[in-house]
């Protein structure tokens, strides 16, 4: 579903211990500073600058923090799969144990819109999300992520 060029293996957590949203976003902006090279103060100011706009939790256990950053040249994705879930301030009061976090340019426009669909349509998936609970290793997270939706089928 998401490809190489929105994905990359080094950008999956397979079995996050965090305590928070705070300390979650600190996790994930220091991940995308070793796997995009991105500053990993920067991408933590611009997640929880958005999360103040509202929560970024689609319910049922699932967010999708995103941020645009001025020294992104591409659209990337983090994916966390939490050891202990944590609360997102969701809608439904739940806890969230599966984040995808999506960085743009800040130009981005429809192409940041265009990556949530395809994020947010994956994550409705309950089977996917319920292999994405059952697992820690992060290739086969990453395989499950980032296969076809055709091959799901069968």
């Amino acid at each position: 579903m998401l490809g190489d060029t929105l994905f990359s293996q080094k950008a999956v957590m397979p079995a996050l211990r965090v305590t928070s949203k705070k300390q979650l976003f600190q996790e994930i902006a220091a991940h995308a500073a070793q796997a995009y090279g991105l500053d990993a103060r920067t991408v933590f100011d611009a997640l929880l600058e958005r999360e103040k706009l509202g929560s970024t939790s689609m319910d049922r256990g699932v967010a999708i923090p995103h941020a645009r950053l001025a020294d992104a040249d591409r659209i990337m994705c983090l994916f966390a799969r939490l050891e202990t879930p944590v609360d997102f301030d969701s809608a439904d009061g739940g806890m969230v144990d599966l984040v995808f976090a999506l960085l743009a340019p800040e130009d981005s426009g429809t192409e940041h819109l265009r990556a949530l669909a395809k994020v947010s349509r994956l994550m409705r998936d309950e089977k996917i999300c319920e292999k994405l609970r059952q697992s820690t290793d992060a290739q086969a997270l990453y395989a499950l992520i980032t296969e076809p939706t055709a091959s799901r089928a069968a």
